[in-house]
């Protein structure tokens, strides 16, 4: 914009171009002082090249006035309109004497006739004027200007804009017109939607006369209604684009669809869902003719707390058929109803609540659009003004369909999402314990949580498999990655140490085994080797700890394969944490497991987790582990009670991975439920070992189990005598069921074959499998183990377990 001139500006250029005259006013306006320019170029204090009819004019020698720009001291751009003065020194030398040009008048203004002319387009402009005096009082006024204002020019001419209007925004423009008379200077303001519902822009311009004197000023006013909503529409666009779908949620998408449209050019808006939309579920086509029932998910307001709501949030609701709501969704395309429009009332009167609020708070303009994407439609959504008095236009047709589009990509992205997760979730959880079985050699608590984040469900699981001899596995594993398909490897996993653990594997051969089966799923899932099959591509992988607790000895046998140690909790509440060989993770092979093997006291504490537990919120491992620890010292609590404890200590923000706590509580079983013998390598010896297991029996009060634990122990004790070696060991255990075990030195296997005949041996293990509830063999470090179960007589408590 151009500056003012400050008074007694002058400036005297002679000859060569160089200054020769440099007054106090050109010194206010740039800055320099006279020492700093005088005797130096005048063009150095050019921004810009003068235009090219200033250029003529200075060589012809003839008077011009121009708009120049000039360079400040500081470095700015100042625009001024300069008048330059030729004059001839005393040798005859050009000079020129450059000062501030006068305002320009119109041209003939003087002249007969002119002024009638000049006034008549004053008045007769389209665009609304008025002129004010000194005082800021209205002198005149066209006819536009006094349809604005719904005065005429004669009852407001002597009156401020104050006095005319005592509301804001005039008192703004008041101050604005006075500013422009005290400073001379030009005002743009810009007043969208503020005077009358409309967007107007307006110069306020001060009026010279021929001296600079300003004695007066002019306001000229333009309607920028239409480019106010344009500007407006795009600021919408760009404010959906940026929030609309910042989560996968679908409730959340579907609110900050409404918070946008609310600021941007609606007063209420509901989005309404349908219901398979809003479980996460495939939607179904939308039937023509026929009323619709949908889901309101999300509604907002100018209003606090949504006064013109009928439906609060989560609500079904129906569209009557026939009705402009349920025609849209069946169309998939935006309505803009008029407000008599049969189909329209007929929605309104279906329900007395809502016609009661749609006349209090008096909606005038409604747009119903659908949101339609990849070709299904997923819900719609209600756009209503009764604030601004404008209705609802074309535009803002297109512009509702245009952010309901954008909406709607983000809506179904966060349904699939939604059933993905569901999905994953619901197959992880079927691959898991439902709750801990009843054990005599331990109590067993847990909690799994899934991740909380955006991101897919991982991949841990945990188990407790009962073993024979009343023994129990613990096992605790991470398969690496998220999403369904780390799901589907747990629960192969999962599956094969259950299968491992019937055979009664030792922790470190079953950790080699499941190693050689994550080597094969890595096989045939990694495409970079897909179809070449000798290396592993390392998208498969694992950690596992697994923990076999005998009741008997009180003995825990544990192996880890990459994954973070136990903690042990002792009766006298203390923690450690077990000091295991830490075995290289599931899935890079030929590398070796070690396990350890532990005394547990009676009562002692078994804490099992994965890293998402003590690695939680990005933080370091010790640091988690530290306080694991401090949440599992103290006196002994109830397994429940310290899962939460453990949970709320070690837990401080939202996990970004999935996490498995799991409890173990050890029990022992005493002498009284366990009886032990040594037996000779002698046939003799088996007539003794069916009497000695006829007498326990009695003593324990199981007289109806004894023919056929006579018949087990006689088959077994004979199969070792002849087929093993020294020591032969039997033993019975009353736990929740009968247990007989008979021990040898050989590790040579037996299994079941059917005898023929004339057979006279093969028998054995036959009887055994019939009678035996369940029967199979382990090895042991010294040899093997046969052992058979028996259900309990009726009404016969187990014993011998105690616990704490």
């Amino acid at each position: 914009m151009e500056e003012r001139i400050p008074e007694g500006s002058a400036v005297v250029v002679g000859a060569g171009g160089l200054v020769a005259v440099w007054s106090t006013g050109a010194q206010r306006l740039l800055g320099y002082e006279p020492a700093e320019v005088v005797g130096r170029p005048a063009a150095g204090l050019l921004a810009a090249p003068l235009p090219g009819p200033a250029r003529r004019h200075v060589a012809e020698g003839r008077r011009c006035a121009v708009e120049v720009a000039l360079r400040h001291r500081d470095g700015d751009r100042v625009v001024v309109r300069l008048q330059g003065t030729p004059l001839l020194d005393a040798g005859g030398e050009r000079m020129w004497l450059v000062t501030g040009a006068p305002p320009v008048y119109a041209a003939g203004r003087d002249e007969p006739g002119t002024a009638a002319l000049w006034d008549l387009t004053l008045v007769q402009l389209p665009m609304p004027v008025a002129v004010y005096d000194r005082e800021a009082r209205l002198v005149a006024a066209n006819e536009a200007m006094a349809r604005v204002m719904g005065r005429s020019a004669a009852e407001m001419r002597g009156l401020t804009l104050r006095e005319l209007e005592p509301r804001p925004p005039f008192d703004e423009f008041d101050r604005l017109q006075r500013q422009v008379l005290r400073t001379g200077e030009t005002v743009f303001h810009e007043a969208p939607g503020e005077v009358r519902e409309r967007s107007w822009s307006m110069f306020l311009s001060p009026l010279k006369d021929r001296s600079g004197a300003v004695q007066g000023m002019s306001a000229t006013v333009f309607d920028t209604t239409e480019q106010y909503w344009a500007r407006r529409r795009l600021a919408v666009l760009n404010d959906a684009s940026l929030r609309i779908g910042s989560t996968l949620d679908v409730t959340r998408t579907a609110e900050e669809l409404t918070e946008v449209a609310v600021a941007g050019f609606a007063d209420f808006v509901t989005v309404d869902l349908l219901e398979s939309v809003a479980l996460g579920d495939e939607p179904e086509p939308v039937p023509p003719a026929v009323a619709v029932t949908v889901r309101r998910t999300a509604q907002r307001s100018v209003l606090e707390g949504c006064p013109e709501a009928v439906v609060a949030t989560g609500d079904t609701v129906s569209y009557p058929e026939d009705t402009p709501p349920a025609l849209a969704l069946a169309a998939g395309r935006g309505a803009r109803p008029r407000p008599r429009d049969p189909g329209l009332l007929k929605w309104i009167r279906s329900s007395p609540a809502r016609a009661e609020t749609m006349a209090r708070h008096r909606i005038h303009s409604v747009m119903m659009v659908p949101l339609r994407a990849r070709g299904v439609t997923l819900g719609l959504v209600h756009f209503m003004r009764h604030r601004t008095t404008q209705p609802f236009s074309e535009d803002d047709l297109l512009l509702a369909e245009e952010i309901a589009a954008r909406a709607a990509v983000s809506v179904d992205n966060a349904r699939r999402y939604t059933r993905e997760r569901r999905t994953a979730l619901a197959l992880q959880r079927s691959l898991l314990p439902e709750r801990p079985p009843e054990l005599s050699a331990m109590q067993v608590a847990y909690r799994y949580l899934p991740t909380g984040s955006g991101a897919d469900v991982g991949g841990d699981w945990f188990d407790v498999i009962p073993l024979s001899g009343a023994r129990v596995a613990l096992v605790v594993g991470d398969v690496v990655g998220h999403g369904i398909r780390a799901t589907a490897t747990m629960g192969r996993l999962r599956t094969a140490v259950r299968t491992l653990a019937d055979v009664d594997l030792a922790p470190d051969e079953l950790l080699t085994q499941l190693d050689d089966l994550v080597l094969r799923l890595d096989r045939e899932e990694g495409p970079d080797v897909r179809g070449r099959g000798e290396e592993a591509s390392g998208e498969v992988g694992a950690t596992c700890l697994y923990a076999v607790y005998d009741p008997v000895t009180r003995r825990c046998a544990l192996a880890r394969a990459g994954h973070p140690p136990p903690a042990l909790v002792t009766p006298d509440g203390a923690v450690r944490l077990l000091d295991l060989p830490a075995g290289p993770p599931l899935g890079l092979g030929g590398l070796p497991f070690e396990a350890a093997e532990v005394e547990l006291p009676e009562g002692s504490l078994l804490a099992l987790y994965t890293d998402g537990l003590v690695g939680a919120a990005g933080r370091d491992m010790e640091g988690g582990l530290a306080l694991l620890r401090r949440s599992l010292s103290g006196p002994a609590r109830p397994l429940e009670d310290t899962c939460d404890q453990v949970v709320r200590t070690v837990l401080t923000g939202r996990p970004a991975d999935d996490i498995v706590l799991m409890l173990a509580r050890t029990c022992a079983l005493g002498d009284a439920g366990v009886r032990t013998w040594e037996l000779p390598r002698d046939p003799a010896g088996v007539a003794r070992a069916r009497k000695m297991a006829v007498e326990q029996l009695d003593a324990w009060g199981l007289t109806e189990a004894a023919f056929a634990t006579e018949l087990i122990v006689s088959e077994l004790v004979t199969n070792a005598v002849r087929y093993g070696d020294d020591p032969i060991v039997l033993r019975l255990i009353r736990d929740s069921s009968l247990i007989c075990e008979v021990s040898d030195g050989s590790s040579t296997a037996p299994h079941l074959r059917r005898a023929r005949g004339y057979d006279e041996g093969g028998r054995g293990l036959l009887l055994v499998a019939q009678i035996a509830e369940r029967w199979g063999s382990r090895q042991t470090p010294g040899g093997k183990t046969i052992w058979a179960e028996q259900p309990l007589p009726a009404e016969t408590p187990s014993g011998g377990a105690s616990r704490r």
